[in-house]
């Protein structure tokens, strides 16, 4: 049994940001930085790319990545799921007779992961013998005092904490939309990105944008361009 497997996930009929998954983020398609992470994480026997589309498939090949099948029609559409895509990748694996223990699923349009960042996960999932490991980053205010619109009208989703201090309140998280590193074991038994054995990384909010339309790709080059020159500065 090969050990790890990093599957990228990039079909191509993305509807509110044309043909993202290979648009130009800062120089150079927004896969490669998914690509390379990967590449150089260490950890991975196979770095492939799970698409539906012969260009994404050209770009994922010159960038290193392999593309060993075409994604299925059925799990190319805008319904399926994350694990549908995994379980297809897997399953296809499988009848290749190649399995693996652990595998990662990156999504193309998260140019903040790194190796680093995927070689953390990968060993916490080992030393912790969790079912998966998934990167998290706090809300940047306390959801207990948030609020919901009921017939125009504003409502506290928790009225209890009204002049409950922020300090008071436990931290929320969320997903970062970005990785996520499981057992496959566990994961062909449950078909779930997150179980009762789901340990964190936490993100620093800095290093985490979701990008579903145009303005978030803009902060999104904002937040890199930032950190690239933070390291620069702290390596002068």
């Amino acid at each position: 049994m090969n050990n790890c497997i990093a599957i990228i996930t990039a079909r191509g009929g993305s509807k509110r940001i044309p043909r993202k998954n290979i648009k130009n983020f800062l120089g150079s398609p927004i896969i490669k930085y998914s690509i390379d992470a990967a590449r150089f994480a260490g950890c991975f026997d196979e770095v492939m790319v799970s698409t539906d589309d012969k260009e994404i498939a050209e770009i994922a090949l010159s960038l290193g990545a392999n593309v060993p099948f075409t994604r299925s029609k059925e799990n190319s559409g805008d319904f399926a799921t994350t694990a549908d895509v995994i379980y297809e990748v897997l399953d296809s694996y499988k009848k290749q007779g190649r399995e693996f223990k652990y595998c990662c699923c990156i999504y193309p349009t998260a140019p903040f992961v790194t190796a680093e960042k995927l070689r953390l996960a990968y060993d916490k999932l080992i030393e912790s013998n969790a079912e998966s490991v998934v990167p998290i980053v706090r809300f940047g205010f306390p959801i207990m005092r948030s609020f919901k619109i009921e017939n125009g009208l504003v409502k506290m989703n928790w009225p209890e904490h009204m002049n409950t201090r922020s300090q008071d309140l436990p931290p929320a998280f969320h997903d970062c939309g970005q990785f996520y590193f499981l057992k496959t074991e566990s994961f062909l038994k449950n078909k779930k990105l997150f179980t009762d054995f789901t340990v964190p990384v936490e993100m620093p909010e800095s290093e985490v944008q979701d990008i579903d339309n145009e303005e978030d790709w803009k902060i999104a080059e904002i937040k890199y361009s930032f950190l690239l020159d933070k390291k620069r500065s702290e390596h002068v």
